[in-house]
């Protein structure tokens, strides 16, 4: 799986279906783009992993010791609405309503790169998410994380 690029706008109709932005399709295999899962991401987006990018996390995850409460804790949360999901005939993706609801998803969306993944945002929140981050707070972060290789 090759590593996403982008930031796309897209829109959610009535049903709660949407287009996945040809700028995202173009970068996906004839099998990734066909075959999703979709889940709650963190910072009250949702996240959309082709198949094969999930399928290796699945396993990770899968592997965790259950007999830790805190794991039992991450695994409930995470895969907490976790969807299979395919493009109908018109090529939409229906996003489940307790998934638009958690990331307050209206019509108008933002679906950004992350790795990959790729992350669905209300544009409004997405907005609002980078308004409040500042170049210097960019710079500080950016040292603590990529600051020690």
């Amino acid at each position: 799986m090759a590593v996403l690029l982008g930031e796309y706008e897209a829109t959610l109709d009535s049903k709660g279906r949407f287009l996945l932005p040809a700028g995202f399709k173009k970068q996906l295999s004839a099998e990734d783009a066909d075959r999703f899962v979709i889940n709650r991401g963190f910072e009250n987006c949702l996240s959309l992993y082709p198949l094969s990018s999930w399928t290796p996390l699945a396993e990770k995850i899968n592997a965790l010791n259950d007999f830790d409460p805190k794991v039992r804790e991450f695994k409930r949360y995470f895969l907490n609405g976790a969807t299979f999901v395919e493009p109908d005939s018109a090529g939409r993706l229906l996003l489940p309503p307790a998934l638009r609801e958690y990331a307050s998803l209206q019509k108008d969306l933002v679906m950004t790169s992350l790795g990959n993944k790729m992350e669905i945002w209300d544009s409004n929140k997405y907005k609002q998410f980078f308004d409040s981050f500042s170049p210097e707070a960019f710079n500080d972060l950016a040292s603590i994380v990529m600051g020690g290789s």
